[in-house]
């Protein structure tokens, strides 16, 4: 999928079925009929707009959403402590607007396949239409409470982003692989003191939780220094693995 970037860094997506508009001018349809990633373009007000293959970060930021979503920082940690790879099957509970299922979906790839249990209906059809609007074929999307059941069995990964996570351990031991883990994003430690503990009882092993605290660097003439805003606690990343 194509993205249009202006000269602020604004990012838009690419609609061929029609002209692109903004405060800075005008670009007929005909004039992206081939465009290719690295193309810039010239509005009729001599403005600047390079064309761009959207990451999956940019599809984040541009889809439909409805609710908060999980930030890259924690989505990251998510990935690479589990090792999450090409091929690999996930259960994800929460959608929400499907952020994290896209991330899932990207690492993956065709060979792989994410599964997202939503509760709410209309979180369900704002996942689906942002997964429909990306084209993904590896994401099936569920209109379901995860707590009847996980039909899914032998999954890599089942990441749960839900109020009480703890009660959903047995089924989501059923659920795992040998080997596979269990991803748990929850914004109290209350929940994490509770889910320590049932897991251990359910069988989980290399039980572990931790917090990203993320601090950008200001880079200036006359110094180079932390940044005083930063994005501080969102949330607590709990893990556990079935062995």
């Amino acid at each position: 999928m194509l993205i249009l970037i202006d000269e602020r860094g604004k990012k838009y997506l690419l609609n061929l079925e029609q002209d692109f508009q903004n405060d800075l001018g005008i670009i007929k349809k005909e004039d992206f009929q081939d465009c290719v990633p690295g193309d810039t373009l010239e509005t009729h007000m001599g403005k600047h707009i390079k064309v761009v293959k959207a990451d999956v970060n940019d599809l984040i930021e541009l889809m439909q959403r409805r609710c908060s979503i999980l930030l890259p920082k924690d989505i990251g940690i998510v990935i690479s402590y589990t090792g999450l790879g090409c091929g690999d099957r996930v259960v994800d509970a929460g959608t929400g607007a499907a952020a994290i299922s896209l991330h899932f979906a990207n690492v993956v790839g065709n060979e792989g396949k994410v599964y997202s249990y939503e509760i709410r209906e209309d979180f369900a059809q704002i996942a689906q239409s942002n997964i429909d609007q990306f084209k993904l074929k590896n994401v099936e999307i569920k209109n379901k409470d995860i707590k009847e059941g996980i039909d899914e069995e032998d999954v890599d990964l089942v990441f749960l982003d839900l109020p009480r996570p703890y009660e959903l351990l047995e089924l989501v031991y059923e659920s795992l692989k040998t080997g596979g883990w269990l991803a748990v994003y929850a914004p109290y430690i209350e929940q994490v003191q509770i889910l320590h503990r049932i897991s251990k009882k359910v069988g989980f092993s290399e039980i572990n939780t931790i917090e990203c605290i993320l601090r950008e660097i200001e880079i200036k003439v006359k110094g180079t220094r932390p940044k005083t805003r930063m994005v501080g606690h969102t949330g607590y990343l709990s893990f556990a693995r079935k062995l």
